[in-house]
C-alpha cells in the first residue's frame, strides 16, 4: 500500500500574513516580505506533522492510494479523511497496462474518520494478478484556510511558532510536539477499534 500526494497545497492557500501577525513580527518600512518563504516553510512543516498525527488533510488536494488487494471484497478504506470525492479508480496489471474502473460501480462512503470506497452492488472490480488498484481522491476540509476547523488552525500556528522559535536546533525531543498542540488535536485523532479490523 502506498499513499502519494498528486498535488500540493498552493502557496496562496497558506495564511502567511496571519502567521506573521501571530508571531508579532514587525511591520512598516522594513517589512519587505523577505520572511515569507521562511514562514511558509514552517507552516507547511507544521501542517505535515499535524496531518500525520491525526490522519486528516487540512487543505484539500489530490491523493493516490495504491493497493494490491481489496481489504474487503466490497469495500476499501482510505487512509486520509475527510475525502470529498473519488476521482478515479485505475486497475493495472503486472505489465503496466491500466484500465479505468466504471465509476457507476462504486461510491464514496463519507466518514470523518474512515471514509471508504464501496461497491454499489456485488464487489469492487477485480485487481489483476500481480497488479494493483490506484484510487485517486480529493481530501481535505476545503480549498482555503478558512475551511480548516478553528482548533486545528490554532494548532498549526502554535506548532509553526514553536518551530520558528527553535529554528536553530536547540531543545530536546520532548519539545517536538508541545502539550498545547497535542491538546488541540487530540479530539481529531483516529480511534482504532478491534486492531483496525473494522
Amino acid at each position: 500500500m502506498m499513499l502519494v500526494e498528486l498535488s500540493t497545497v498552493p502557496a496562496a492557500a497558506l495564511p502567511v500574513a496571519e502567521f506573521a501577525d501571530h508571531l508579532h513580527l514587525g511591520t512598516g518600512f522594513a517589512d519587505d516580505g523577505s520572511q515569507n518563504a521562511v514562514l511558509e516553510a514552517y507552516l507547511r512543516a507544521s501542517m505535515a506533522a499535524i496531518e500525520a498525527r491525526i490522519g486528516k488533510a487540512l487543505i484539500m488536494r489530490r491523493f493516490s492510494w495504491q493497493v494490491t488487494a481489496w481489504r474487503l471484497p466490497d469495500a476499501q478504506g482510505l487512509p486520509v479523511a475527510p475525502v470529498q470525492a473519488i476521482t478515479a479508480v485505475k486497475l493495472s496489471d503486472r505489465t503496466g497496462n491500466v484500465t479505468l474502473a466504471d465509476p457507476a460501480g462504486y461510491v464514496l462512503e463519507k466518514d470523518g474518520q474512515q471514509p471508504r470506497l464501496v461497491a454499489l452492488s456485488g464487489s469492487l472490480p477485480p485487481i489483476p494478478a500481480g497488479g494493483a488498484a490506484d484510487i485517486e481522491f480529493d481530501a481535505g476540509f476545503g480549498p482555503v484556510w478558512s475551511d480548516v476547523p478553528v482548533d486545528l488552525a490554532q494548532a498549526v500556528f502554535l506548532l509553526a511558532a514553536h518551530y520558528y522559535a527553535h529554528r536553530r536546533g536547540e531543545g530536546s525531543r520532548a519539545d517536538l510536539m508541545p502539550f498545547g498542540v497535542m491538546a488541540l488535536i487530540e479530539s481529531w485523532r483516529n480511534v482504532r477499534l478491534l486492531g483496525g479490523a473494522a
